[in-house]
C-alpha cells in the first residue's frame, strides 16, 4: 500500500529579525521591553522555555455601545444599592 505524505505549504515571507538585545531579569524577575507600541501583552510561556508576547489593545469607551453602557451603569447602581441575587454555591464543584 503507498504511503502519501502532505507538503507544508511554502512560506511567501521568512521570518525575520527586527531588532536583537539582551535582557536581564531584576530581583522580582521583571524585564523591560524597548519601544513597545502597546503597554499590555498576553504571554504564552512554551515548553522549551520560549515566550511569545501578543499585544493586547484595551476597548476605549468610546467603541462600546451607549446601550450597553447604560445597561453597565444601572447594574453597578443595583449593586451598590444591594440589589443583587444571593452567592452561588460552587462547592459541589470543588475537588477534595
Amino acid at each position: 500500500m503507498p504511503t502519501s505524505t502532505l507538503e507544508r505549504p511554502r512560506q511567501k515571507h521568512r521570518l525575520t529579525i527586527v531588532e536583537n538585545y539582551d535582557v536581564a531579569a531584576d530581583a522580582k524577575k521583571r524585564i523591560s521591553l524597548r519601544r513597545t507600541r502597546t503597554k499590555y501583552f498576553h504571554v504564552k510561556a512554551l515548553s522549551n522555555g520560549c515566550y511569545l508576547l501578543e499585544p493586547r489593545v484595551l476597548v476605549s469607551p468610546r467603541s462600546i455601545s451607549a446601550r450597553s453602557l447604560k445597561m453597565l451603569d444601572k447594574s453597578v447602581a443595583n449593586l451598590k444599592k444591594g440589589l443583587a441575587s444571593a452567592p452561588i454555591d460552587l462547592s459541589a464543584f470543588i475537588e477534595a
